[in-house]
C-alpha cells in the first residue's frame, strides 16, 4: 500500500463517525466498517466516497480480510465484552495494529492475557482501553505518577455532567453494573469478586469541590494503571449525579449536538506516605475526546511508532506528551505538577 490505511470498525456508531470524519479531515486513507450495509454506505458518501467493507461479528473471515486492508483498526463498536474478542483476534491474524475503546476490565484483561505474545510473534502494537472512561485515567495516572515512588493508591475521580448515552454504550453501563465478577487491585494484588459499592466524597479542586462518589465503578484502571504505576491499591470513582440525571439512560437517539454537550473533569491523585501528587483534565463532548484520541494514537501506530505487544495508553505512548497533544486540540485543560508538564 503506497500510504497507511486505517480500518474504522463500528463506523456508523456516534464515535465511529467521529473516528472517521477525523482521519478523513486529516487526509488519511480511511476503511469504514461494520455490520450495516445500507449505513456504511451513507456514510461513505457523505464523507466523499471512502471505501466501504461489510463484515459482521460472526464472520471470521471478513473480518480478516477487513484487517488485511488496513495497517491500523480502530474498534469503536462496544460492547467489547460481546465484539471485543473476534476483532481484535482478527487484527492479530492479519498483522494488523489494533486500537479499541473498551472500557470493560474483562475484555482489557482478556487482550493481555491473551494477545500479548500473538501481538509481539506478528509484531503489531494493540492499545487497548483507548475511552474517555478508563483511558483518560490510565494517562493521568502514568503522568501524575512520574518519578515518584513508595505509591500507596491511585485514585481517578471522574464528574461528569450531560451524558447522553448511545444504545451501545447502554448496553455497556448495564453489563457493567450487573457484574458480580469485578476486577478490584488491592494490596499490589488483584481480585475478582463481588465488590459491594460505597459512597465515597472526592476533592475536587475548585469550582467543583468536594463531590458524592460512586466507588469503586469497574473501569480498566484497575487492569491497566498497574501494569505501569507501582502501586499497592487502584480505584476509579463517578459522580453519583451522573447517573441520576433523567436523560442519561433515555437519549439514545438524540442529535450529534446535544450529545456533544457533557461536561468533565477527571482528576487523579497519587497517593504517597510523603503526599503525593495530582493532575487533571476539564472540557465537554467526552465522546469527541475519545474519539481524536484514538485518531492520534492510530497515526502514530501507522507512522511506525509503536512496538510489539498489547499496551494501555500510558504504556504505548508517553503520558504527559499525548495529553498535552490532546490539550492542543482543544479537547480539554490540562493540569498536571511540574515535572509532568514537558
Amino acid at each position: 500500500m503506497s500510504s497507511p490505511h486505517i480500518a474504522v470498525y463500528g463506523a456508523t456508531g456516534h464515535t465511529g463517525r467521529l473516528v472517521a470524519a477525523e482521519l478523513r479531515a486529516r487526509g488519511k486513507d480511511v476503511i469504514l466498517s461494520g455490520r450495516d450495509a445500507g449505513a456504511l454506505k451513507a456514510l461513505s458518501e457523505e464523507l466523499g466516497g471512502a471505501p466501504v467493507h461489510q463484515a459482521t461479528l460472526d464472520d471470521p473471515a471478513a473480518l480478516r480480510e477487513l484487517a488485511g486492508q488496513a495497517n491500523v483498526l480502530i474498534h469503536c463498536a462496544g460492547p467489547f465484552t460481546h465484539t471485543g474478542e473476534p476483532v481484535a483476534t482478527a487484527a492479530v491474524e492479519a498483522g494488523c495494529h489494533y486500537v479499541d475503546h473498551a472500557l470493560e476490565q474483562h475484555h482489557t484483561k482478556w487482550i493481555f492475557d491473551t494477545l500479548q505474545e500473538p501481538a509481539r510473534r506478528k509484531g503489531i502494537t494493540m492499545v487497548t482501553a483507548m475511552s474517555f472512561y478508563g483511558g483518560t485515567g490510565d494517562l493521568l495516572a502514568g503522568a501524575v505518577a512520574e518519578g515518584l515512588t513508595g505509591i500507596d493508591r491511585v485514585i481517578t475521580a471522574y464528574a461528569v455532567s450531560g451524558w447522553r448515552l448511545t444504545t451501545g454504550a447502554k448496553q455497556t453501563a448495564e453489563l457493567l453494573f450487573a457484574d458480580t465478577r469485578r476486577i478490584t487491585y488491592t494490596d499490589g494484588e488483584q481480585h475478582v469478586g463481588y465488590v459491594e459499592p460505597r459512597n465515597a466524597v472526592f476533592p475536587f479542586p475548585p469550582p467543583l469541590g468536594p463531590r458524592t462518589m460512586i466507588a469503586p465503578v469497574p473501569f480498566s484502571e484497575v487492569v491497566t494503571v498497574p501494569r505501569h504505576v507501582r502501586t499497592r491499591h487502584v480505584e476509579a470513582q463517578l459522580t453519583a449525579h451522573t447517573f441520576e440525571e433523567e436523560q442519561a439512560f433515555t437519549s439514545e437517539h438524540v442529535d450529534a449536538a446535544t450529545r456533544a454537550g457533557s461536561r468533565f473533569t477527571v482528576a487523579t491523585q497519587v497517593i504517597t506516605a510523603d503526599g503525593g501528587s495530582a493532575g487533571q483534565v476539564s472540557g465537554h463532548d467526552l465522546w469527541r475526546l475519545s474519539a481524536l484520541a484514538s485518531v492520534e494514537a492510530a497515526v502514530r501506530l501507522a507512522g511506525g511508532h509503536g512496538r510489539p505487544g498489547v499496551y494501555s495508553p500510558a504504556e504505548a505512548f508517553a503520558p504527559g506528551p499525548f495529553l498535552r497533544d490532546l490539550e492542543r486540540l482543544g479537547l480539554f485543560t490540562l493540569t498536571l505538577p511540574g515535572k509532568a508538564e514537558s
